[in-house]
């Protein structure tokens, strides 16, 4: 089984959305959210197909319609599973940094009173990331989602017990700095992720990426670590349903 830690998937960015949901038939999705609109989306899509899980949250870009109250009234409904997206994005700067702290830290907080594990973004903001987790995750569980930062880094996560989401950059060309990453990481600390409709793996870039293409990046796994992608796969599996407690 495959499991896809972390995809966005609406009606607005699929034509087709029944058949890519069902391209992973016999797999699971967690869908994530990252604003008002996205978290609804969420709710509703976790009732409509078995096979779908969600994490609802507010992306550190998307706090305009920030609401703390309405989180922890949802957090527990049916099949969801995390807190996120959630964290701090510097690539546009940061005017509103301190807003960003702010929510990363008490959407952290939230999910810790409840034991849920977050997906975390970090753009261009590991050294603030870093300092906020290492002063409020304490032990919950935490995946840093589309991991692009240094092994460096990746080890000062992992002594927080956090995992890495692994997608489809991990094929890219350019994408050395996380093939050595990949390399350094023991494969238990890693899941699997597409972060569709963005970031489609090789060989199909060019086209709107789908949770099925996890695939592409569990074999660029394998490749990279030398080892059997039924290894990669039923230990990414294993790790995912630890961390999301399905």
């Amino acid at each position: 089984m495959m499991i896809d830690t972390h995809c966005h998937l609406s009606n607005e960015d699929y034509d087709n959305l029944d058949v890519v949901i069902k391209h992973m038939d016999g797999n699971k999705m967690i869908i994530s959210g990252a604003d008002q609109k996205m978290n609804l989306e969420v709710l509703d899509m976790i009732k409509k197909y078995d096979n779908i899980y969600g994490t609802i949250g507010y992306h550190p870009e998307e706090l305009d319609d920030y609401d703390i109250s309405w989180l922890e009234e949802h957090i527990h409904d049916s099949k969801i599973v995390g807190i996120g997206e959630i964290g701090l994005d510097y690539h546009n700067g940061k005017d509103n940094a301190d807003k960003q702290k702010e929510c990363f830290i008490e959407q952290i907080e939230l999910a810790k009173k409840y034991h849920m594990p977050i997906v975390i973004h970090s753009r261009d903001a590991a050294e603030d990331t870093l300092k906020i987790l290492k002063e409020h995750l304490g032990d919950n569980l935490a995946v840093m989602h589309c991991y692009s930062y240094s092994v460096e880094i990746a080890r000062e996560l992992m002594k927080m017990n956090i995992s890495l989401g692994i997608g489809g950059v991990v094929t890219f060309k350019n994408a050395k700095t996380l093939v050595d990453v990949v390399k350094e990481i023991p494969l238990d600390r890693l899941v699997l992720e597409t972060d569709s409709p963005y970031l489609t793996p090789e060989p199909l870039r060019g086209t709107k990426n789908e949770p099925y293409n996890i695939y592409y990046v569990g074999l660029k796994i394998a490749e990279i670590k030398n080892i059997s992608l039924d290894e990669v796969f039923k230990t990414t599996t294993e790790n995912a349903q630890r961390i999301y407690k399905f």
